[in-house]
């Protein structure tokens, strides 16, 4: 497992062990001890997964303080655009911005810590999507940062898109 700092702090990319035999393929996306060593959070409260259409756009979600989390994401199935953008606003990078693809392929996942709005763009027809929190959900605390809010030139241009996330405010409003 290869654990890869990236522009954000908070923000890793992982290089997952994968096996491959005639039978199929096996992929270890946690491993707590490598993840203590690099400082990531390791106690996971919580675990699920989504399941999109091609161009479905999830995003851009997060929770409020004392419901923030850090998060593990991994692509089962299918191949997304993810992107986490930073909305700590003591933060150097804030409205800064990351995105890499994930797929089944490429046996990547996504550490994203505290502080940062998660979404993605599913670029296959389908995708499964594989999240582990740190916190349990809190609907109360649940919220986000819209789809287009923050500078990001997403690759399609007709994202679908749910009402929800369409609601949320823009992190910087100078973006439509």
């Amino acid at each position: 497992m290869n654990i890869i700092k990236t522009n954000l702090d908070g923000i890793f990319e992982i290089e997952n062990i994968t096996f491959e035999d005639y039978r199929g393929s096996f992929v270890k996306i946690f491993h707590a001890d490598t993840f203590a060593e690099k400082g990531l959070d390791t106690e996971f409260k919580e675990s699920f997964y989504s399941v999109s259409k091609k161009n479905v756009l999830r995003g851009m979600h997060y929770q409020l303080p004392p419901y923030d989390h850090s998060k593990l994401v991994h692509v089962v199935s299918g191949k997304v655009l993810d992107v986490v953008v930073d909305i700590r606003e003591d933060s150097e990078t804030f409205g800064k911005y990351y995105s890499t693809e994930l797929s089944c392929d490429n046996g990547r996942s996504l550490y994203i810590g505290k502080g940062f709005a998660h979404g993605f763009l599913t670029l296959s027809e389908r995708a499964t999507v594989a999240y582990m929190t740190t916190t349990v959900y809190n609907p109360e605390s649940d919220t986000g940062v819209r789809w287009d809010g923050f500078g990001y030139e997403w690759p399609v241009s007709r994202p679908i898109v749910s009402s929800r996330d369409k609601g949320f405010k823009k992190l910087i409003p100078a973006y439509s």
